[in-house]
This record gives C-alpha cells, structure tokens and sequence, in this order.
C-alpha cells in the first residue's frame, strides 16, 4: 500500500497545483465582489498562450528559459483577457455571470482558431517541466519521497504564491480594502478608497493566475494544447465554494478533488481498483465534487457583495 500511494502521490500533486492556482485567482475575483466563471476561458487563454509561445520559439531560447517565458507570456494573456470581463462586469455593470459564461466561449473557439492558423493544427504539443528529486529533502523518512521526490519546481512557485496572497489579503491594509469591497463597497467608497480600482486589481489578478494554471497544466502533466481544460475550471469554482473562499481552505479543498481525478486515472495500477468499470471511476471525481458541494454549501460564506454590480 506504502508503494502504491508513493507511486500515486506525485500525481496528486500534479492534479492539485493548477486546480490550485486557478481556484486562488477566482478568490481574488469574488473576495473583491466580482464573480468569474471565466475561469475556464482564461485557463485555455494561458495554456494556448504557453504553447504557442513554447513551440515557436523552442529554437530560438535557451531550454531553461522557455518554460518560465511561457509561463510569463501565459500570465500576461490572462491579464489581457480579464480586462473584457473587468469591463463588461465593472464598468458597464453588465450581469456578472453572463459575462463570465461569455468569456468561456469565446476563448473556446478563439484559441482552436488562433491554434490552427498560427501552427497549422488545433493540437499543440511542447515539452514540460522535467521532474527531479529535491537534494537531500527527498531523502527524509515519510515525507521525502511523498513531497520531495519527482517534484515539479512550479509546486513550489505556486505554494510560494498561496502564502503570499495569504499575507496579502489578510495581513496587509490593502488586502483588507479588497475584502470590504466584496463585503460592503458603498462604506469602502465613503472611506475615499476606488472601488472600481480595487475590483479591476483583483480581476487583473484572477486572469493572471487562472492563465497560469492552464500553462501548468500544458508543461506538467498534459504536454499538449487540445482546446480543454477538462472542466477543471468549474471545478476550481467548486474548490473555491468547498474552501470557504479562504486561502488555506482552497488548499484542502484542491487537494481533495486532485487526489480523486488522480484515484480515477491511475486506478489501472491499484488492484483494489481494477475491476471497477472505467466511465465510473471517470466520473468520480465530478461525482464527488458534487456531494460536497451539497453538504457543505449551505454552510458557505459568500463575500455579501458578491456578484452586484456597484
């Protein structure tokens, strides 16, 4: 059993970190009184983003630097694409959620579009992160080969950037403004603080991190743009619904719907597992999101402010 969970545990951490990512720039967003459900479109905007850049210039870069470019370029694509939904939402106080569910859309056909015309194919393949045991951490008793070993450095670079934004949004005055603006934006407005500019921050920031996770997702574990996501932005939103929209509880929440799509993957692998029909064990891990959901939305916590135009 020891073998087959340190077998498995890489791949939960692989699933984990994009949903991860995403699901923290949908905190963002709704903590600010916005709510995305571009998550998904902007997911494709960073993985399309990542791979055009990675297969374009794979002769031209040196192999270290590609990976972090795309990376960056994913990021600042997501950025860009937000901005329509920072308009429509913020600006012109269009319904939130249409705007959200038009963005979907649109990056669905956009990039299947630009994919073909600029490479020539709708599938886009490049080479990702190569995984390495971590010097010395990976040789430590338990948790060495289950965190440390066949690591990908961007697991790092994202917990890096969940704790920041911990710091962020609950130890800093300006995290503090953000969250009354998804609380209460008229006494946020009284106080001389821009709520447009708050709200067009934090949805500038759901872009930049939900385009990373769909980059991760490319140069982790799938290794080719196809034009899906796999829905693993809706489920991000989930994950944010399940963690209380909290930093911490989105970890938990993340980890838990990472190790059920890994469970339904790699269930050839555990014997216990291998005589269960295959459609069941793909559909387990949406199956699961949805009980939880059921069980636990109705204790959930909303920003009041959430999805009202100001």
């Amino acid at each position: 059993m020891w073998h087959i969970l340190t077998l498995i545990f890489p791949y939960v951490i692989a699933y984990t970190i994009p949903l991860l990512i995403t699901s923290l720039g949908g905190l963002y967003s709704e903590r600010s009184g916005v709510t995305n459900l571009g998550l998904e479109g902007l997911m494709l905007i960073g993985g399309f983003s990542a791979a055009v850049v990675i297969n374009l210039m794979h002769n031209v870069v040196p192999s270290g630097l590609l990976i972090p470019i795309g990376l960056l370029i994913a990021v600042v694509a997501g950025i860009l694409f937000s901005l329509l939904h920072s308009f429509a939402s913020i600006t012109l106080k269009a319904d939130q959620v249409i705007s959200g569910t038009a963005i979907n859309m649109l990056a669905a056909a956009l990039t299947i579009y630009l994919a073909r015309t600029i490479t020539g194919s709708g599938n886009v393949r490049v080479a990702g992160i190569v995984r390495n045991d971590i010097p010395g951490l990976s040789k430590i008793p338990v948790l060495g080969p289950l965190f440390f070993s066949q690591a990908y450095w961007s697991t790092w670079l994202v917990l890096a950037i969940l704790i920041l934004s911990w710091i962020l949004l609950y130890k800093t005055s300006f995290g503090l403004r953000l969250r009354a603006c998804g609380e209460h934006p008229s006494a946020v407005a009284s106080a001389g603080i821009n709520v447009y500019h708050m709200r067009y921050f934090a949805v500038c920031a759901s872009g930049a991190l939900s385009a990373l996770g769909g980059a991760l997702i490319l140069v982790t574990y799938s290794g080719e743009f196809n034009g899906s996501v796999d829905g693993l932005g809706f489920l991000a939103i989930a994950a944010l619904i399940f963690g209380q929209w909290k930093p911490f509880g989105i970890l938990g929440a993340t980890f838990f719907f990472g190790f059920a799509r890994t469970i339904a993957n790699v269930s050839q692998v555990i014997p216990a597992l291998s005589g269960i029909p295959p459609v069941w064990l793909k559909i387990f891990p949406y199956l699961v999101t949805l009980i939880a959901l059921v069980l636990f939305s109705k204790n959930s916590a909303a920003p009041k402010a959430n999805g009202e135009p100001y």
